[in-house]
Formats: C-alpha cells, structure tokens, sequence
C-alpha cells in the first residue's frame, strides 16, 4: 500500500499555479500517476494537515525535445490541483 509521501511527487510552481494560490486558495501538485482522487484527499489531508474541499486532476502528456540532432522525450504526469476550504492555508507554498 502507498504511503502519503508515495502519492505526492512534488508541488508544481508556475506563475498560473502562484496565482491560484493567492486568488482561489488552491495549490498544484504532481502525483502518482495511479492515485485516485480519494488517495490523492487523503494524502493532502495528512501531510499538510489541511481541509480539502475539492480536487481537480489531469495527466499532462510527453513533451518531444530536441537538442540538437538528438530527439528525446519529457516524461508525463498526472496533475492535481487541490481547492482547500476557506482559512486553510499551506505555510511552504506562501514562501515560495
């Protein structure tokens, strides 16, 4: 069984995702690409010790790079954005 720190990979911090943060109170997350939207709730919940109110999630195709002569492809990822409840903050995401 996954643990809570399996499901979540890393936040992502984009100029889109910053505003979201400040403006609608959701943060970005890249996940596991097998989390459902319950273990996604539940691993937000327990790690970060916030209220979820709704998640959102999508999977983010391969990119084709090129340097050079060479092809080579960027990996793809599932995406969550996360909508926690009013007055629920996450303190690591308003420093950044």
């Amino acid at each position: 069984m996954k643990t809570a720190h399996d499901i979540i990979r890393k936040p992502i911090i984009t100029e889109k995702a910053s505003e979201a943060k400040d403006r609608l109170n959701k943060i970005v997350l890249a996940v596991d690409s097998d989390a459902s939207k319950p273990e996604i709730k539940k691993a937000v919940e327990e790690v970060f010790s916030v209220k979820v109110e709704k998640i959102n999630v999508l999977n983010t195709k391969p990119k084709v790079k090129g340097w050079g002569r060479k092809k080579g492809t960027r990996s793809g990822y599932k995406k969550a954005v996360v909508t926690l409840k009013e007055g629920n903050t996450i303190e690591v995401f308003d420093q950044v």
